[in-house]
């Protein structure tokens, strides 16, 4: 069956470094686009970034284009959020989902269970 597991997350400085992981299993990696979403405390969900099928085009929201990187790794099945220059309003628990296609359609069809970030001081 399709498992997402997140992992990478923790407790950072203002200004610090984090690379969350989201190792993908149960289907076709190379064939879906994936996207990172998180959900801070009291607040919905926000869709974060995403990235096609086979990396050739990545989308970033407003408010972490510039300090958020997302990558992936098709041959280790494995989906990555490098985030730099943290803020404490990055603070939330990171989700890894599974896109229904190559490109990227936010038609989630799984998710992770979820990684904390908590950016303080």
């Amino acid at each position: 069956q399709v498992q997402l597991v997140e992992s990478g997350g923790g407790l950072a400085q203002p200004g610090g470094s984090l690379r969350l992981s989201c190792a993908a299993s149960g289907f076709t990696f190379s064939s879906y686009a994936m996207s990172w979403a998180r959900q801070a405390p009291g607040k919905g969900l926000e869709w974060v970034s995403g990235i096609y099928s086979d990396g050739s085009d990545t989308y970033y929201a407003d408010s972490v284009r510039g300090r958020f990187t997302i990558s992936r790794d098709n041959a280790k099945n494995t989906l990555y959020l490098q985030m730099n220059s943290l803020k404490p309003e990055d603070t939330a628990l990171y989700y890894c989902a599974k896109d229904g296609r190559k490109t990227i359609s936010r038609d989630y069809d799984y998710w992770g269970q979820g990684t904390q970030v908590t950016v303080s001081s």
